[in-house]
């Protein structure tokens, strides 16, 4: 009996060493790939054209696909949604100034949802929407002009409020890098005078000790 306590303790503990390590390599192919933005994005650009080529070969799985695009227009939204809302730090009336000197804070858009986060998401939904499509219960009859309809009618609604939201806090979902702005002088800095005068501002001195020339012809 101790024998088979000790060995299912084992057995178990090998199984959660197991599981760590596969967590680990994991996470670490994660962490590698966060830099390359652009092979991310085609690799789930390539699994969504996987789905969807899947879909239509087959005739079937619409609701699911509903269910994609309706999750994925949710994460636009937050991808393009400031941490922050913007009504909470200004007034309705005044609104959020922009920097307009080089000297001013330069606040970056910080998404709600960051890019790393933002394709993950997309890339686990759609791999978790194409095994859906091997199994028959997921494959419910409907008809799917209705489903594109309300996606679309949803997507158009979503962005009028969220395009308003934006003019009416003026910020843009996309920055580059710190502006600089040009026209202002900084204040604190004392503008440096030349001291070069300009040669017809230029007195003649007259030198001391000098005497007047005395022309060379004599009158007789």
């Amino acid at each position: 009996m101790m024998d088979d306590g000790d060995s299912g303790a084992t057995q178990e503990r090998k199984s959660t060493i197991i599981w760590r390590n596969l967590q680990q390599r994991y996470q670490k192919l994660l962490d590698d790939s966060v830099p390359h933005t652009i092979g991310r994005w085609v690799f789930a650009f390539l699994l969504l054209c996987f789905f969807l080529g899947r879909v239509l070969i087959m005739q079937g799985w619409y609701i699911v696909t509903y269910a994609l695009g309706i999750y994925y227009l949710n994460l636009f939204v937050g991808f393009i949604t400031p941490r922050i809302d913007p009504a909470l730090e200004f007034d309705d009336d005044a609104g959020p100034e922009l920097p307009t000197r080089a000297n001013e804070e330069f606040r970056p858009f910080i998404r709600r949802l960051p890019e790393f986060k933002f394709w993950y998401s997309v890339a686990k939904s759609t791999l978790i929407a194409l095994i859906c499509s091997f199994f028959e219960v997921f494959n419910v009859p409907v008809f799917w002009p209705i489903l594109v309809m309300y996606f679309f009618t949803l997507f158009g609604i979503t962005m009028k409020r969220q395009i308003k939201h934006m003019i009416k806090y003026r910020y843009i979902p996309f920055t580059h890098g710190k502006p600089k702005y040009q026209g202002h002088e900084e204040p604190g800095k004392v503008p440096v005078a030349s001291t070069q005068r300009p040669p017809e501002e230029v007195e003649k001195v007259p030198i001391p000790g000098s005497v007047p020339l005395i022309p060379s012809t004599q009158v007789v």
